[in-house]
């Protein structure tokens, strides 16, 4: 992953927890590797799960009820009712890919970013038997949670994977659908990952991702904001560029479809959640209906 100038809010440390560690100067400088800040951030926001909290996408720990812009109302009752708690407890998405992925009996699909497991114990019920689910994530505690999440939902067709989403551990033409639920927008190299998501797919093969989308360019407050970077937000594409990106990377039947615009209340809630100094918080206030979670479809030809 490429190294990236980022800069720290200024909020006081007791505001969220957990919080990135990274020196101020390393970060004003732009030695701080972004996926080392994702991997510690969405490490202990695991920790907070075992510990009886709901971490939101960005991290902070909400009461078990909470109402996290981004996180809240993705899944059905009927979704969740037979998988383990802990699975659903540790969802971090913007949206519900296996959902809207038509996943078809007999496929692999592969779930880049799989967190605790969530959408891959979905998957593996969609296509059944004789199809497989492998779930990949770089974050040992997530893995560590992901398969004792297998294990209590007795899931035989589930393989998780350690590795990055820029260097998929799979084969040339191995897997038929790729799901993935707002994990993409943490990369610092997003060419890369979708170059590899191509690789991985089989002629015909799908994407089907949900993800924080943007109708307008960040201002440097924002893109350059460490909190808002793991809060699913600065490092998030705009519409535009993630077509050209999906293009170049040799996908085509390209579709981005918003499925929440969010105003400037749930701003505020993902300001305050990912602890944003004043001025951050007053800059993502105001890009009231330019932010949304949409589902990102496209085919490898």
């Amino acid at each position: 992953m490429s190294q990236l100038p980022i800069v720290s809010d200024d909020a006081p440390s007791s505001c969220c927890s957990p919080r990135p560690t990274a020196s101020q100067s390393d970060v004003k400088s732009g030695t701080t590797d972004i996926r080392e800040v994702v991997k510690q951030r969405y490490g202990q926001a695991v920790r907070a799960v075992t510990r009886g909290a709901k971490p939101s996408c960005c991290g902070s720990a909400a009461g078990m009820g909470g109402t996290d812009p981004i996180t809240r109302d993705l899944y059905q009752a009927s979704d969740l009712g037979t998988l383990p708690e802990a699975a659903v407890a540790a969802s971090f998405g913007c949206g519900n890919p296996t959902a809207l992925a038509e996943l078809r009996a007999g496929e692999t699909v592969l779930d880049l970013g799989s967190g605790g497991g969530i959408d891959v114990l979905l998957s593996a019920r969609r296509v059944g038997p004789t199809g497989k689910a492998y779930g990949l994530d770089m974050t040992d505690e997530m893995l560590a949670l992901a398969e004792q999440n297998k294990v209590k939902a007795g899931a035989t067709n589930v393989e998780f994977l350690k590795g990055t989403i820029e260097e998929i551990p799979l084969p040339d033409n191995s897997v038929d659908v790729i799901i993935s639920n707002c994990v993409i927008n943490l990369s610092g190299d997003k060419d890369q990952v979708l170059r590899q998501a191509f690789r991985v797919l089989r002629p015909g093969g799908r994407l089907a991702i949900s993800d924080i989308v943007l109708r307008k360019a960040l201002p440097e407050a924002i893109s350059t904001s460490l909190n808002l970077w793991t809060g699913c937000v600065a490092g998030a594409l705009v519409e535009s560029d993630y077509r050209s990106k999906l293009t170049a990377a040799g996908f085509s039947d390209v579709s981005i479809e918003p499925t929440r615009v969010y105003g400037k209340d749930d701003l505020t809630e993902m300001a305050a959640s990912s602890c944003a100094s004043e001025k951050v918080a007053d800059a993502v206030t105001a890009l009231e209906d330019a932010v949304m979670s949409a589902f990102v479809r496209a085919k490898k030809p």
